[in-house]
């Protein structure tokens, strides 16, 4: 939420200058797509928004009305929307921060617009204790893209312009805002075929939750910049001898990969930036006449002059040219040996595709003509949205559980697989058996007992390959189990086989319900919402629903219920003696930010939970999820029973807690002077050798005097691999060990872990 702030020492006569400057700007940027009275309608939305927010700032201390403006200017420009997505860029938070009302937008700008902005309102108001309000404005949003997809691309604006200016805002607001960008808005705009737009938000993502790595790669590829640049040079130049040839127009970009995407690689390769070694790609970008065949035919002709010169990798050939992807996206990828020894990905593409890739969604309609098939799978996924939204439970938590569904329907990666007709399937990669019978229709996937892939009878739970030929083979006898849902990956497929199993199970939570309330109320204890919740999280449940169902089916025993009064005791005899009581119910983030700054009196951070300083005052755990060790950048999080709990900020599970339940986030810092021990795991690799692991040992226990909690080396064909779990004092002691580790003599990899710290070696 932007905040007020004093305009005293503030040229007001520049800033009415600069505002028209912008405005003149997106006037001149959207004039060739602007029709009769499209600037008449424009003008109104600006000067509406201009009176609407003329007493409100930014942080940053800026006009707010800057902000509409840079929205409007990323449609028209980056997206390429047309005068309706102007005018609800400009209006877009006119209803949620100021006077006006929908019925106002209605009256002066028609129904398409007000639509679009009651869609990007937020919902107001108090939400009970256990709900998301995050989800829960998601979700109405997700309601009007299926009326009109203009929503959402007006909101990724938004998102992208908040992205862009989030150096103002305080540390635990960026992470909030970032995370839930890579969360949700990045793979959306990936889904939606807007390639720019989610590189641009993955890589400020990277630049607030790993300021350190971020800056690092960027300054390493600035470093190499020169030689790369001398690298593309060479290996492009006989591609455009031979293009010039052939009588092609085309242009070749050379490329580095975005940081984001070369962080992503180091950390899932375990590998450091210098042996990322396809860390560019060359784009080939041909002018071609609008006819689908002669566009693929010029693909493949430039294809075949880049394989005369540099031999293709065959594992590594993807055609999307005859398969676009669901998002509409269409290219040739090759990745080819270069003469020095280098892998580079080559993209070949015309530029109506080019467009399109970086364009997405709007693109599409600027070519009617030939473009029905790729606009019709983007179509066919808003149904899937629609469909979604549709079979959604009243249940409180059901945004959460939509948020969820909707987040499978992100895939990046798809799979291509044949009816027994020949007609051809998307699915998202890893979809099975099972998956496929629910596409072909519900009752199909209802009673799939097995599949033919081939000729060859495979179970429900087979992985679907490339050009898989599937036939479904169904029984009236069979029908879903809970087992089901741990075999399908798909939306559709989920939604489908929940709703099966909620009919004929809906005794079975209404009976646990009741068997929980009587032993509860023999136990001394009131079923109340907070209980229910709190009930939830100890049987590690994701819903209320989920926990009664156990208790009916017997899956949770009624006697565990004394495990809970027990826990439960255990926990409000802890927070009597603490110095501070934080209110149990429907406490959040604000609470206890509001606790903290009583506690800590005129402290610059009092609004921070002091790690060390705080414990005999407010309950918190270290989460054993991620494990933060002191040093480590960390924030709070607040659990409906178990108090705060720490996690890093780059912790699994860090950008879906801070997604979904950003008002249970607290600042959060290492304060302790105190000598503690933190549990920390280290991975370590190598080539082995006699006396390796006596070194290692030497130099963990001798020279560092750290305690270890457990060693594993496990040794094949000369290379060794293990993990050493250990007690350290802070990052900087955890450092300085990895770099005496990397120095002996046939370490190759020496990496930190987080996961299972507690589980035996």
């Amino acid at each position: 939420m932007e905040q007020l702030v004093e305009t005293l020492s503030i040229d007001l006569e520049q800033e009415r200058k600069d505002i028209l400057k912008k405005y003149r700007r997106l006037l001149r940027t959207a004039k060739p797509f602007l029709k009769d009275n499209d600037a008449k309608l424009i003008k109104k939305a600006f000067y509406t928004s201009v009176e609407a927010h003329k007493d409100m700032r930014r942080r940053s201390g800026e006009p707010y009305i800057y902000h509409p403006l840079a929205v409007a200017q990323i449609v028209v420009e980056e997206i390429g929307l047309g005068t309706t997505g102007i005018v609800s860029a400009l209006l877009h938070d006119v209803v949620e921060d100021t006077d006006m009302r929908i019925e106002d937008i209605d009256r002066l700008f028609g129904k398409k617009v007000a639509k679009i902005i009651d869609g990007l309102t937020k919902i107001s108001g108090r939400f009970e204790y256990g709900t998301s309000q995050q989800a829960e404005n998601f979700r109405k949003m997700l309601l009007t893209l299926s009326d009109d997809v203009r929503v959402i691309l007006v909101k990724l604006a938004d998102r992208l312009h908040n992205m862009r200016t989030l150096d103002s805002m305080p540390r635990d607001k960026q992470l909030k805002i970032a995370s839930e960008t890579i969360f949700i808005y990045a793979p959306l705009a990936h889904r939606l075929g807007l390639y720019s737009i989610k590189s641009e938000l993955e890589e400020l993502y990277l630049k607030y939750t790993e300021p350190q790595e971020y800056r690092a790669i960027s300054r390493k590829l600035r470093e190499t910049k020169s030689s790369r640049d001398r690298f593309i040079s060479k290996f492009t130049e006989p591609i455009a001898e031979d293009l010039e040839k052939a009588g092609l127009n085309y242009i070749i970009k050379g490329r580095p990969k975005s940081i984001y995407s070369i962080w992503n690689k180091m950390r899932k390769q375990n590998k450091p930036f210098e042996e990322i070694y396809d860390l560019f790609a060359i784009r080939i970008v041909l002018e071609s006449p609008q006819e689908g065949d002669r566009e693929k035919a010029l693909c493949w002709q430039a294809y075949s002059i880049v394989t005369d010169h540099y031999k293709p990798n065959p594992d590594r050939l993807k055609d999307f040219l005859s398969t676009p992807r669901a998002n509409g996206y269409q290219s040739l990828h090759s990745t080819v040996m270069s003469k020095s020894g280098q892998w580079v990905e080559v993209q070949i593409r015309t530029s109506r595709m080019d467009e399109i890739a970086e364009k997405g969604y709007a693109a599409h309609w600027k070519y009617k003509g030939n473009d029905t098939k790729v606009r019709g799978n983007i179509e066919q996924w808003i149904s899937q949205v629609r469909e979604t939204l549709e079979t959604g439970s009243g249940d409180k938590t059901a945004a959460i559980e939509f948020l969820d569904e909707f987040r499978t329907n992100l895939f990046n990666e798809e799979v291509f697989v044949f009816t027994p007709k020949g007609e051809l399937k998307v699915l998202q990669s890893g979809a099975t058996a099972l998956d496929f019978a629910f596409d072909i229709h519900s009752e199909v996937g209802v009673h799939c007992m097995a599949a033919k892939v081939g000729g060859v009878l495979v179970p429900i739970s087979y992985v679907l390959s490339n050009g898989d030929q599937i036939e479904i083979i169904t029984s009236n006898k069979q029908k879903p189990t809970e087992d089901w849902l741990r075999v399908v990956r798909t939306s559709k497929a989920r939604a489908r086989i929940k709703d099966f199993l909620k009919e004929d199970n809906r005794h079975y939570e209404t009976d646990g319900r009741q068997m929980v309330e009587r032993k509860l109320k023999v136990l001394g204890i009131e079923l109340t919402a907070e209980v229910v919740n709190q009930l939830r999280a100890f049987f590690e449940c994701k819903t209320a629903a989920d926990f009664f169902y156990k208790i009916g089916k017997g899956y949770v025993q009624l006697d565990e219920l004394k495990r809970f009064k027990r826990d439960k005791e255990a926990k409000e005899r802890k927070a009597v003696t603490a110095v501070i009581v934080p209110p149990v119910e429907g406490a959040d983030g604000k609470s206890y930010t509001k606790l903290l700054k009583n506690l800590h009196g005129d402290r610059a951070d009092s609004d921070t939970l002091l790690i060390g300083d705080d414990m005999d005052k407010i309950d918190y755990k270290l989460a054993p999820c991620c494990n933060p060790i002191a040093g480590d950048d960390v924030f709070g999080f607040v659990t409906i029973n178990e108090g705060i709990k720490i996690h890093r900020t780059t912790c699994p599970n860090a950008a879906e807690l801070m997604s979904k339940h950003g008002n249970r986030i607290i600042k959060a810092k290492w304060e302790s002077n105190k000598d503690e021990a933190f549990l920390a795991g280290l991975y370590i690799s190598g080539t082995d050798r006699v006396g390796l692991i006596n070194d290692v040992t030497r130099i963990i226990s001798n020279e560092l005097h750290i305690n270890m909690r457990g060693l594993t080396i496990d040794t094949k064909d000369g290379v060794f691999n293990g993990d050493i779990r250990l007690y350290v004092q802070d990052t900087r002691h955890l450092d300085i060990l990895i770099s005496k580790l990397e120095q002996v003599e046939g370490v190759y990899n020496v990496q930190r872990f987080d996961t299972n710290l507690t589980g035996s070696v």
